[in-house]
């Protein structure tokens, strides 16, 4: 366990933040919390966070949105708790950048599983044998899970430098889904796998539906062709 990590909880439930950040804080984790969306952002321009665990349904600016306007600049992993149970409103979520989710209500031992999960993502070292990949005109750093285009930085959840840092590993190599959920320790329905799999076509290919490096090959699964 990263008993350093400094983890944010977004929930305008004060009960459940105070159940949250006790749980948290008793299996080793630094624990600062917030009601709403305003205030996690105050909180983020102030100190540096491992990780955020955050509440969908809010009031103002929801979790969802607070994840995207996140998105544009800050690459903290984000778990995010929605009451939503259908999958389509759990794919927006990952969709929107999350990096993992869990239905309300759930068992507290489940959630420390998925915060332990999403840090281990988050800090899980680079593959030693290639450190570059260039694929057109993108450059994937492997060491540091970086991905960069004709030398300007193109941003990556933690979950996508994940499977791009698989995919990039073995390049040439048709995996499925369930191989790419193993390696890069994606929890839950395997949809979450081809969400990713199309947020990083968005941000690599010319055109994502006719994708000329991050192919799929039906029936099988999903391949990378580097140069």
């Amino acid at each position: 366990m990263n008993d350093s990590a400094h983890i944010l909880v977004v929930d305008d439930d004060a009960r459940l933040r105070q159940l949250l950040s006790r749980y948290l804080s008793e299996n080793g984790y630094m624990v600062s919390t917030a009601a709403d969306a305003a205030e996690a952002r105050r909180q983020l321009d102030s100190m540096e966070f491992d990780l955020i665990v955050l509440d969908v349904m809010m009031p103002g600016e929801s979790g969802i949105e607070l994840t995207r306007g996140l998105r544009q600049g800050n690459n903290v992993p984000i778990l995010l708790l929605t009451a939503m149970g259908d999958t389509a409103d759990r794919i927006t979520g990952l969709d929107a950048g999350a990096d993992d989710y869990m239905g309300k209500p759930f068992e507290p031992r489940e959630l420390l599983l998925r915060v332990v999960s999403v840090l281990r993502r988050s800090t899980r070292e680079a593959p030693p044998e290639r450190q570059q990949s260039r694929f057109g005109r993108f450059t994937f750093d492997v060491e540091r899970q970086e991905l960069s285009e004709e030398g300007a930085p193109v941003h990556l959840t933690t979950a996508e430098a994940a499977l791009l840092g698989v995919l990039v590993a073995r390049a040439g190599e048709t995996l499925s889904r369930e191989d790419l959920a193993d390696l890069t320790g994606v929890d839950g329905n395997l949809r979450t796998v081809d969400v990713q799999i199309t947020r990083l076509r968005k941000k690599i290919e010319d055109d994502p539906r006719l994708p000329r490096h991050l192919q799929t090959v039906r029936g099988r699964g999903y391949v990378l062709w580097t140069d």
